[in-house]
């Protein structure tokens, strides 16, 4: 049976243990720290060399224009399986607003469905531009947006998709 010195024991159990892993912490911080500081105060334990290069891996950049030319519906259709999961192009609402006739749409305009109000930052179409940049990074171009979805970083991907989009009409 449980009496008063047994409980005291446990208790006492508990706290020395959490004393010794504190004091553990403690000690460990100590012998294995890089020197104090936090941020931009930490010293690197190396530092890689790096060559500046007029161009490194980069794209060029296009100017939109040009990459809406060498757009690919085809492949757009294919980029939109990363949108299927909340979209539908059928006319019907799921998580998303549908997206079928979404091109030259007003912004915020699908009826049944209730937006957070936050892409009306965006403009008042949905013109291919205004996709495009939207599309890149949601949560940047419209902050507050219940989309989570991260963007596509590739702009060929962008295009393709709104050349998709566009073809599906309204």
């Amino acid at each position: 049976m449980l009496d008063t010195m047994t409980i005291t024991k446990a208790v006492g159990g508990g706290c020395g243990a959490l004393l010794v892993y504190l004091l553990g912490s403690w000690v460990g911080d100590g012998l294995y720290s890089m020197g104090g500081g936090h941020g931009e105060e930490h010293a690197a334990a190396y530092v890689i060399e790096v060559e500046e290069s007029g161009g490194g891996g980069e794209e060029p950049e296009m100017d939109f224009e040009t990459l809406m030319a060498s757009a690919d519906a085809g492949a757009g259709e294919k980029v939109f399986g990363k949108c299927r999961a909340c979209h539908k192009v059928d006319g019907s609402n799921a998580t998303g607003p549908h997206l079928d006739g979404v091109v030259g749409r007003d912004i915020d305009s699908v009826s049944g469905f209730n937006y957070s109000g936050a892409l009306e930052q965006v403009g008042d179409v949905w013109t291919p531009e205004n996709l495009f940049h939207f599309l890149e990074n949601p949560k940047g171009a419209a902050p507050g947006t219940a989309m989570s979805f991260a963007g596509l970083k590739k702009p060929q991907d962008r295009v393709n998709l709104i050349a998709y989009l566009d073809s599906l009409g309204g």
